[in-house]
């Protein structure tokens, strides 16, 4: 599904956005030396830390809502988002590089038909059905989809825009389907679409994402029309979206967090190397002055 590797950046600015709040979290101010490896990518960011900062009210607002926040996937509650929150989650994807767009008038139906277009698409390569199926189970598993994340035949409405399909007809899937609509609708898009603004826009979702949980609000992620060039290029045509998007997603008030699995951070952490370790003994690249593009206005906002 992910042809490009851009849903996979779009994934590791989200980490990279992590690790920068967790820098924060142990006292230092964290300076990014962006795409080092470029053009080969490896690495795609170095984090120093800086000099010693307490985290300020932003940062310890979305740090709150690390354990919260999750993909929502079953209903929302029937009630309003808090005043100054749109507003607030489009200056946090501005100060990530990226842009928040948000979709009104009849653009939540013309989203759900591009939803549906993939969706019947996608059901009908054998291939991405199965990468589907490999990513889910009936029980809580390490990596993956929990069947308890997850609806057993995915509904949609004009404006609420359907889920994908991770049971299949397995008739695993115990979330509940029917619930109010979504309260808004959003695109996330970059002026580029490359490596370095996949990154962006990681980042950008990850803060987004955050704020809106420390207000118990939750977004239901939709990728299959952008896994699709045709379709993905209609999101542009029909919506009159400047930019290219990144992700599409739907945002609710729900008062419930379902943990999915998580990896011990240990399994996914690598040993410096001894070039690393004797690098850093002489003083190098961590005491460098690192520029820090595509994080705005930091994190203070």
């Amino acid at each position: 599904m992910d042809v490009d590797g851009r849903e996979m950046l779009i994934s590791c600015g989200a980490a990279l956005f992590g690790l920068r709040l967790a820098v924060w979290q142990a006292g230092f101010r964290p300076v990014v030396e962006f795409l080092p490896g470029w053009p080969g990518l490896d690495p795609l960011a170095r984090v120093h830390l800086s000099a010693r900062a307490a985290p300020g009210p932003g940062e310890r607002q979305l740090l709150s809502a690390v354990w919260r926040r999750h993909t929502h996937r079953g209903p929302f509650a029937r009630e309003p988002l808090p005043a100054g929150l749109l507003s607030a989650l489009r200056r946090d994807a501005e100060a990530e590089s990226a842009a928040l767009v948000l979709v009104d008038g009849h653009g939540p139906r013309a989203l759900a038909r591009l939803v549906r277009a993939a969706q019947r698409r996608q059901a009908g390569d054998e291939t991405l059905a199965a990468e589907v199926r490999s990513w889910t189970s009936p029980d809580a598993a390490r990596d993956g989809v929990p069947a308890r994340a997850y609806v057993a035949r995915p509904t949609h409405s004009a404006h609420r825009l359907a889920a994908r399909d991770f049971d299949q007809g397995r008739g695993w899937g115990r979330l509940a389907a029917a619930g109010p609509a979504p309260t808004a609708t959003a695109v996330l898009v970059t002026a580029g679409d490359g490596p370095a603004d996949w990154l962006r826009a990681g980042q950008a979702l990850h803060r987004l994402l955050l704020r809106a949980a420390s207000k118990w609000v939750f977004a239901s992620l939709h990728t299959q029309p952008l896994e699709v060039p045709s379709l993905r290029a209609a999101i542009r045509a029909q919506l009159g979206v400047v930019g290219r998007p990144q992700m599409v997603m739907q945002f609710g008030r729900a008062h419930t967090a379902p943990l999915t699995g998580r990896r011990p951070a240990g399994s996914v952490l690598l040993p410096p190397s001894p070039i690393q370790e004797a690098t850093n003994a002489l003083g190098g690249p961590a005491q460098r002055p690192w520029a820090d593009p595509g994080t705005g206005a930091g994190m203070e906002g």
